[in-house]
């Protein structure tokens, strides 16, 4: 999944965004003013962004009433310090989706993000099912016809983001925006590498298939998604 960070405190934002990239696996996206942040906001696709409240050129109010006008319906998740005068009913109303007060714990952030991004892809439970496919998003565990299948943290990230996805052509492009921060034309020559170990341990636990490759088009599930009961 792929986070856009605002926040002008450079060694808080180096934290959550270190916190990000390890723990759940995000591909991070830096802005340091709300002005840059603005831009990024409306020239990127995210799953989530992480706003703080008191920002340069541009407050953070400001910025995500100017999105939600745009119509961008990103889950955004607000950090705000004690003492501001923002209220947090106003925030609400203004398009916010939660927040954080600081000083916070980055375990409780990372758990916020989460639910956020499963939130907004109308995902209740943590864990995903497609077909005889398993995902928990929260112990990054993957069974397939109940064997544990052990994956690398990027073939994890891909198959996570496709297991949204079902039925859909995911293209490599996409893939790489989602999975990495704006550098991913660094990467774009391991993605093929990727997704083929990750098809090959898929379709070593089962006889069915997994991804399919449509050349020169991307990537697909070819499976039905279950929520978990």
């Amino acid at each position: 999944m792929r986070v856009l960070l605002i926040e002008d405190e450079r060694r808080l934002a180096e934290n959550v965004a270190t916190a990000l990239r390890d723990g759940p696996g995000f591909a991070v996206d830096y802005a340091e003013d709300g002005l840059i942040g603005l831009d990024l906001a409306g020239n990127q696709c995210y799953d989530l962004i992480v706003l703080d409240l008191m920002l340069p050129k541009l407050d953070g109010l400001s910025l995500l009433k100017k999105i939600r006008t745009k119509g961008d319906r990103t889950s955004v998740l607000i950090l705000t310090a004690k003492g501001e005068a923002t209220s947090i009913v106003e925030l609400l109303n203004a398009g916010a989706d939660d927040y954080l007060s600081k000083p916070f714990d980055l375990g409780e952030l990372i758990a916020r993000a989460k639910a956020l991004i499963r939130r907004g892809k109308g995902v209740a439970s943590p864990v995903l099912r497609l077909a005889d496919l398993e995902l928990n998003t929260v112990e990054q565990t993957v069974y397939r016809s109940g064997k544990a299948v052990e994956l690398s943290p990027m073939e994890y990230r891909i198959l996570e983001y496709l297991i949204h996805r079902p039925r859909v052509i995911v293209s490599k492009r996409e893939l790489l925006e989602h999975l990495y921060d704006y550098n991913w034309e660094h990467h774009s020559n391991v993605i093929e590498a990727h997704v083929s170990n990750l098809r090959r341990k898929l379709d070593a636990a089962s006889q069915q298939p997994s991804i399919e490759t449509l050349r020169g088009r991307g990537y697909r599930m070819v499976m039905d998604r279950q929520e978990s009961q």
